[in-house]
Order: structure tokens, then sequence, then C-alpha cells
């Protein structure tokens, strides 16, 4: 009989008794820690040890490859969400549409924006401090009172994000992808605050989906594909932004296309190993701060 010496327990379970060992580390372990490898079992900790130890796949700009573009179905269904919000309660729109300046009056009507006001009026907008509106505008679209074109405007972008979403988020990997949306969006803002009527709203995901569509063309000439569906896509897009001056913001698109693609240049081009993505995300930074910089100095010229 057996002496209860020789009875040999899974490292991990004591009161097991096991006479299997890890193929890696030779350790005993019980059919609950058993992973199945190529050649035997394996325990949880080299499973997880090898894993690590195998090089993940990068995209071309250093990103992880991701078969499901995830940010943007997120994206899809917080601008579906927001819009619903909309829906229920209109007044969203005009506390977080992009605003440069106003004036609201004790009657709760809007004035023109001057640097004196009465003191029972109170300001809106970026020069009240409401920065958050360079972002929050780009999740907001024309309500449903507006016609047809309320419906429109919520319908196209967010087929237009579906379609460049799912084309360049996974050349992007999905921390960068997230980046080049938001900046395109904060760019698209920027543009309209040094360029539009103050007291003028603007709102729409349109900025970053300019952003996105410069973002496809840059990666696309980096990635040798072939130029002549992508030169006419770029057409279409820049006819889009020549129209778009007739019935919307053509300021917030023409930011967003401009910002798009300086990001997606720093990510095309900035040179493969370990600093690949330390350069990305300095030039990113040093945009944001650009854009920071920007829009306190107009905040200054307005409230002097």
């Amino acid at each position: 009989m057996e002496s209860e010496s020789t009875v040999t327990t899974c490292y991990r379970h004591p009161k097991v008794e096991s006479y299997v060992r890890c193929t890696r580390c030779d350790r005993y372990i019980c059919p609950a820690c058993m992973r199945e490898a190529a050649v035997g079992h394996q325990c949880p900790e080299c499973v997880k040890e090898g894993a690590r130890s195998i090089r993940q796949a990068r995209t071309v700009v250093g990103g992880r490859v991701s078969a499901v573009p995830l940010v943007t179905y997120v994206l899809i269904g917080l601008i579906v969400l927001v819009y619903i919000g909309e829906v229920i309660r209109p007044e969203i729109v005009d506390r977080f549409a992009m605003l440069t300046a106003r004036l609201v009056g004790p009657d709760g009507g809007h004035y023109v924006y001057q640097s004196s006001y009465p003191s029972d009026f109170h300001a809106e907008g970026v020069v009240a401090g409401q920065w958050e509106r360079l972002l929050t505008s780009g999740f907001l679209h024309a309500e449903p009172t507006e016609g047809t074109f309320g419906l429109l405007h919520v319908v196209m972008n967010t087929a237009a994000l579906w379609q460049l979403g799912r084309a360049v988020e996974p050349l992007l990997g999905r921390v960068r992808f997230l980046a080049l949306y938001l900046l395109s969006t904060v760019g698209g803002s920027v543009l309209e605050l040094l360029l539009t009527d103050p007291n003028d709203t603007s709102l729409g995901a349109s900025g970053a989906i300019f952003g996105l569509g410069a973002a496809y063309y840059v990666l696309a000439r980096r990635g040798g594909s072939d130029m002549q569906a992508v030169n006419r896509f770029m057409a279409f897009l820049l006819l889009w932004l020549v129209a778009s001056a007739t019935f919307t913001s053509w300021q917030g698109h023409l930011g967003g296309l401009l910002t798009g693609g300086a990001v997606t240049l720093a990510y095309a081009y900035a040179p493969r190993g370990p600093r690949q993505g330390l350069i990305q995300a300095a030039t990113c930074v040093a945009l944001l701060a650009l854009l920071v910089a920007v829009s306190i100095a107009k905040y200054l010229e307005l409230t002097q």
C-alpha cells in the first residue's frame, strides 16, 4: 500500500491528489487547473506567461489589431442616445451646442453679446466658461422639430461614421482612433469659435466625420492603396465642404478636416520603433495645447 508521504497533490490545491505535471514548469496540477496545450497540459500561470510572451499584432501605425470596430459602434450608440435625449428634453441642445457668446435677458430672450452688459443679464457660451461645448456639440444634431432636416442630419452623420469608422478604426487601433475622433471634434469647434458670428450656434458630428475622411485619405496613401477610388471619395468630401457653406457650418467641417489630417500624418509617418507611440502621443498633446491656446486667446479678446 502506498504511504501517505508519496501522495502528490496539486500545487494550487494542496488537498487534491494529482499525478499530472505541467509540461512547462513540471509542477503537479489537478483537473481544475489543467489547461490543454499543444503537448500535454499546462498550469494557469504558465498559460498566462506564454500569452504575455507572444508578440501582439500591430497595425501600420503601431495600434493593436482589432477585428471589431468597437469605438465606432460605441460612438454611434452614444449619438443615438443623445438624440433620444434631445427628443425628450429639447433644452439639451440649447445648453450643449457650440456657442461662442450671447446674452440672456431677464425675459429669457437671447441678445447679441457685449463685453459690458446689465447685471440682470447673463452670458452663455464659451465666453461664460462653458468650454465643454467645444466637445459636446459634436454629439448633438438638429432637433426633430426642424422637419426633415432634423432627422436627416443625424441619419447622414451616423451613416458616414458607420462607413468611415469601420475602415479607419482597424487601421489605427481603438485608442488612436478615439483620440483622432475627439481631436477632430474639438478642432472643428475651435475654427467655429474663430470664424463664426459669436451669437451663432452649431452642432453635429460632421467635424469629426471630416477628420475621419482626412484620416482615410492619409492612411490610403501611406498604405499604397489604389488611389483612384480614394481620390473620388476626397472629391466628394470637398464638394460636401463647399456645399455646406450654404446650409450648415463649413468652419466646423474645415476645422475637423485639418485637425484629422494633422493627427493622422503624425500617426502614419512617425518612425517605427519603441518611440513611435510616444511621438504620436506628443503630437496629439501639442495639437490639443494649440487648440486650447487659440481658444483662450479668443476668449480673452471677447471678454476684455
